[in-house]
This record gives structure tokens, sequence and C-alpha cells, in this order.
């Protein structure tokens, strides 16, 4: 990172698009001047695919702010020529979604900084907060870092760990860590000069992948907390699904019980007032509210009614079962 370059307090680019960004833009702004911001392009959204701008673009244009929505960022001369003309002297990105070409990261004088939510170089990707969640870390953090070229492996500027309770879906996690990447990046950019970039250990990184569908089926054979945990993270989307006599059930709420079980993973074992039990490779699954296909969610013991099944059923084992 090269010095400051400046008078006073700098100049912000701000690159971002999910509505995770927002309170994260709002923390800047009471403090340094956003110059530009900077979103990913308007998108088809429901059944009438209506354009809809994503949450930061729509949040900038009711503050008056300068916005940006490049289709493209490799080889967009005219959008580089927007960055440099705003007169940004740093460009924060927060859950902004596209790679940055190495040649945009040299537009503003001190660079780009990345707010990641992870300790990195743990969980570099696309969904850090869901992976987390999916192999059971006890703890994160969020992580200001210079962005250079790669998938998040530019040097450390800041970091903070933050316990993760033991019960949070992701958007709990989310907004948790939305306040810890407020409070750092605000941290970054008043001390730049005073920050020491310290290099990635690349040797001990691991990759937090954009979930797909598949992510989100019940893998019966796992163990009951390794199920929890999954639901967890993808509790928003694509959330936990499972197939019983060819159809497919969203399990709502859930819960793992951890104790010696005797059945096959993903057999129907007890159906009481309040849940359904069902097997799995360690313990058992406790479903409290379910949604069948084309239905609205219910308590798991009125699915169970209607589904006209006997103890002893099973779901269907997910085909991505033994994927990792």
């Amino acid at each position: 990172m090269s010095g400051p370059g400046w008078i006073g307090a700098p100049r912000v680019a701000f690159f971002g698009s999910p509505e995770f960004a927002v309170p994260v833009l709002d923390a800047v702004l009471e403090q340094f001047e956003v110059v530009l911001v900077v979103a990913q392009p308007d998108k088809p959204v429901g059944r009438g695919l209506k354009l809809t701008p994503p949450p930061l673009a729509r949040h900038a244009a009711a503050l008056g702010l300068s916005l940006a929505q490049p289709e493209r960022l490799r080889g967009n001369l005219e959008f580089t020529e927007v960055l440099r003309q705003s007169g940004a002297d740093v460009a924060v990105t927060c859950a902004y979604g596209k790679i940055l070409p190495a040649s945009l990261l040299q537009v503003p004088r001190s660079g780009f900084l990345n707010t990641h939510t992870s300790l990195l170089p743990q969980l570099r990707g696309a969904a850090p907060i869901q992976w987390a969640l999916i192999r059971g870390l006890s703890v994160t953090g969020t992580t200001i870092m210079q962005t250079d070229p790669g998938m998040d492996t530019g040097p450390i500027l800041l970091q903070e760990e933050l316990p993760i309770d033991p019960h949070w879906t992701a958007p709990e996690l989310a907004a948790a860590l939305q306040l810890q990447a407020a409070r750092l990046i605000v941290q970054a950019l008043g001390t730049m000069d005073a920050l020491t970039p310290v290099p990635q250990d690349g040797g001990t990184s691991t990759h937090a992948p954009m979930l797909s569908k598949q992510d989100g089926e019940a893998r019966w054979q796992d163990g009951a907390q390794a199920i929890y945990d999954r639901y967890r993270g993808v509790f928003a989307w694509p959330q936990t699904t499972a197939s019983f006599a060819g159809k497919r059930v969203k399990l709502n709420t859930i819960r793992p019980l951890l104790g010696e079980v005797i059945g096959q993973p993903g057999q129907i074992l007890e159906v009481t007032p309040r849940s359904v039990v069902v097997a799995c490779g360690q313990g058992a699954i406790e479903l409290l509210m379910v949604q069948p296909e084309s239905r609205k969610p219910m308590p798991a013991p009125d699915w169970w009614n209607g589904a006209a099944a006997t103890v002893g059923a099973r779901f269907e084992l997910s085909v991505s079962a033994e994927l990792p």
C-alpha cells in the first residue's frame, strides 16, 4: 500500500451490493466522504421478472450519492475513467460479488480495502458466513485486507475474532458480522498510514465456495450435529430440504438429538404431538416445522398425518450425502 497521499480524511469509493453492505456504507459515511458507490446492475426479480436494483444501489440513490452499476469491470475503460474522475483516494469493497481486474486496483492511489467475513486465510471465497456454520466452527471474524488480483489472497491489515453462538443461523451470524465489519473498516480508513500489511499463509487456507441448491439437501448419513450445522448455514438459501415418498419437503425448524439412536439414516423413529424424530448417521434430528411442496409451513406431526405413512418409513438418502 502506498502512503495516504491526501490531507485530512481520505475520499472513498465504496463497492458493494447486498443488504449486508448497507450499514457498512452508513458507518463509512459518518466519518468519510464517499465520492462514488459501485453496485452490481439491476436484476430481474420475482415472477414478473421486474428489474430491481440491489439493496446498496437503492440505498445510495436514496441518499443522493454518485452511483455506478457497470455490467463488467474487465476491459471497461469507461468505468475505469469514472472511478478515476471520482477522485477517490481509496476504494472499499464489501460483498461486491465481482472479481476486480488488476488494472482497476491501481486507480485509487491507496488501492482497495476489502471487508471479508472470515479469519483469512480461512474461508476464502463467496460464502464464508454460510460455510463457517456448515463446518461447525465456534469462532469466525472479520478481516480487513488489501485487495490483490487473487481470490481473497491480499495482505491482512486488521483482523478480529467473533465467537459463534451454537444456535445462530446464517442471517443471525451475518447481523453480528455487519457490526464488526462496519467498525473495523472505519478503523482501517482512519489509521491507514499506521497499518502494517501482513502476508497471508496460503498453505493454511480453506475455501468457502458459492452455495448451490444441492448444499441444502439433508444428508442423513451425517451426524445430527453436522446436519444441524448445515441447516444453520443454508437457512436463508437454499434452505434444508429432504425427499419423502418422492416429494420434496422443506425442513423449516429442526433440532439435533445427540444421544445413541437405533435406526437407519433417514428412518422415522417416532412421532410425538410436537415433532417427528428421524435417525441419522449418529444421533437423530427432531423435525418441528416443515413445508411440503406447494403447501404452507406446518407442524411436522400434521405433515406426517397427511402423508399417511408409518413409523419406520424412511426419507430418501441424498445423492450429495457422500460429497464433502
